[in-house]
């Protein structure tokens, strides 16, 4: 009578956990295959721009250009000279601060990994003010209320969360645009490469692009121009 009460409490006990073991398995199978949901798609961003530009090779275009001879830099109070210096140059302005705006669209949508971006802006072309001391075509040169219209597209590369989780991306775009101004109407060709951060659908963007600008006024110039851009964007 004894053996019989001390072994039938074991075997319950033995049941009841083999039990509980199979009604947690499929629970501990299900947690180990269960996958977040992926990002939503985005098709369309759109941007306000804060433009910091800078020059570069100035002497070379647009000042060259303009003059139609060597140009180097030299000492205070003037900023050039002709190489022969017969004539002084002194930059007036050079206005860095702009603004733009942006529209991008992703034919594909944006995700994950890479996708096709094209892209349109309006943006400030740097103001520009040159007076010239000495024999020249010129006496001075003037580039004011210039705007830049741009049209581009590239590969973008992100990884988006899901939610207002924080994602990232990167892209690089090439295209054209149309310069118009004070001075005249030109043309412009330009690459730009940078990245941002994305919560949701707000984001910041930080970029530097290059860009070869053509005028015909008063004589047929070029000038390099490297405007750094940070972006607000709102993403759908």
């Amino acid at each position: 009578m004894l053996l019989k009460r001390t072994r039938t409490p074991t075997i319950w006990r033995i049941v009841t956990i083999a039990l509980t073991a199979s009604a947690l398995c499929p629970l501990a199978a299900e947690a180990q295959t269960y996958v977040a949901p992926p990002a939503r798609r985005q098709f369309i961003t759109i941007s306000y721009n804060w433009l910091y530009t800078l020059p570069l090779h100035f002497a070379d275009h647009p000042l060259e250009d303009l003059l139609g001879t060597r140009v180097v830099e030299t000492d205070p109070p003037y900023d050039y000279r002709t190489s022969d210096g017969s004539t002084l140059i002194r930059v007036l302005e050079f206005k860095r601060p702009g603004q733009g705006v942006g529209v991008t669209v992703y034919p594909l949508g944006l995700r994950v990994g890479p996708t096709l971006g094209l892209r349109g802006y309006i943006e400030n072309v740097p103001d520009i003010r040159v007076v010239f001391d000495g024999p020249g075509p010129l006496d001075s040169y003037t580039l004011t209320n210039a705007l830049a219209y741009d049209v581009g597209a590239g590969l973008y590369v992100a990884d988006r969360a899901p939610g207002w989780g924080l994602g990232a991306y990167a892209f690089i775009v090439g295209g054209v645009g149309k310069i118009t101004s004070d001075l005249g109407n030109g043309n412009r060709y330009f690459g730009e490469g940078g990245g941002g951060v994305q919560s949701g659908p707000i984001g910041f963007e930080i970029s530097a692009k290059f860009a070869w600008n053509y005028l015909s006024e008063p004589v047929e110039h070029r000038f390099f121009t490297v405007p750094i851009n940070m972006r607000a964007t709102v993403s759908f």
